[in-house]
């Protein structure tokens, strides 16, 4: 029945394969010497095993997993999920609990959980590529009590991860051109921080732009004309119309413009510019800030190939400097 965990089977211990050994090793003493003492230790030792996987069993029932993933989380960079295991047995609490959401994941040990009780914890994961991480289930294994056998039960669990591109220390695309624009003096008059002109003082001049220095030595009302400073903006135009990738090669190289385009954005969005993302899925106009920052990275996650086309990609903005990203071998294009 959906909902209900699923059996994973026992597997054997270090210490159980020991024990296992040394109960055949008693049994054989027993039968060759007819030793009735032997035969009550050899008895005990199989009535524990039984004990032990009944035990352990019963560890596993009535629990209930939930996977709490944090805001951000990037490709090939270590991150952790928030997990939260909770008893729902009146009577007895459960010991000894291993807990994972993927097999390729290192489990985390709950050593205690009190009845009706809840517990905490972090699993470590490192997702290798970008994209919509689903968890179907969560593994719940038990060492109660001996360890001698590790008996598991996959719990149902719907909890899904979008992982973000993986970014780079330094992005490799020549993002020098694009770094010169800014606010940058545009030679023309307005309000900024650099000085344009002084000239005479007009009817309808701010009078916080006075040069009282000037005005003190001529004896004239001096005002002070400053440069006006251009937006800070950048556009990030990734070409993703290179038809079907076939090759392991050109996947990567897919793969690394993706990266390359998520760097230079939280690289810029993180100095204050404005960026706009254009690819032939959307068009992010120009933002900044964490809700850019989120838009850009959740578009560059999730975005995928598509057939090649000669039409011109998106709208762009002239006004903007632009770095162009595609699969055509001279590579980035600022």
């Amino acid at each position: 029945m959906p909902g209900r965990p699923v059996p994973e089977g026992i597997r054997i211990t270090q210490v159980g394969l020991w024990y296992v050994l040394f109960t055949v090793v008693a049994a054989v003493a027993a039968t060759n010497t007819g030793n009735n003492a032997l035969y009550m230790v050899v008895a005990a030792m199989l009535g524990l095993l039984v004990v032990s996987g009944v035990t352990s069993r019963h560890n596993l029932r009535r629990l209930e997993v939930v996977v709490e993933t944090p805001a951000e989380v990037f490709a090939n960079r270590p991150a952790e999920l928030g997990f939260l295991l909770r008893n729902r047995s009146r009577l007895l609490p459960r010991w000894l609990l291993l807990c994972a959401v993927s097999r390729s994941s290192a489990p985390r040990l709950v050593p205690f959980l009190p009845r009706r009780g809840t517990s905490r914890g972090k699993l470590e994961m490192l997702f290798p590529r970008r994209g919509l991480h689903r968890f179907e289930t969560a593994h719940l294994s038990s060492l109660f009590p001996l360890g001698l056998f590790k008996k598991g039960l996959r719990y149902p669990l719907a909890a899904e991860v979008l992982v973000f591109p993986e970014i780079y220390g330094a992005a490799s695309a020549r993002l020098g051109e694009a770094g010169r624009w800014g606010d940058d003096p545009s030679r023309r008059g307005g309000w900024g921080h650099d000085l344009h002109a002084l000239r005479a003082f007009r009817p309808g001049d701010d009078p916080r732009g006075i040069h009282w220095k000037q005005t003190a030595r001529t004896g004239a009302m001096v005002f002070m004309e400053r440069e006006v400073e251009e937006n800070r903006r950048l556009s990030i135009v990734f070409d993703n119309a290179v038809g079907e990738l076939r090759e392991e090669g050109p996947r990567l190289r897919f793969e690394h413009l993706v990266s390359e385009a998520a760097t230079a954005a939280l690289d810029y969005l993180e100095r204050g510019f404005e960026v706009e993302l254009v690819t032939r899925d959307t068009m992010l106009p120009f933002a900044a800030g964490h809700r850019q920052r989120w838009a850009i990275l959740e578009a560059l996650a999730l975005i995928a190939p598509r057939p090649r086309s000669r039409q011109p990609i998106g709208h762009l903005s002239p006004s903007a400097p632009q770095l162009r990203l595609t699969m055509e071998p001279e590579g980035v294009t600022g």
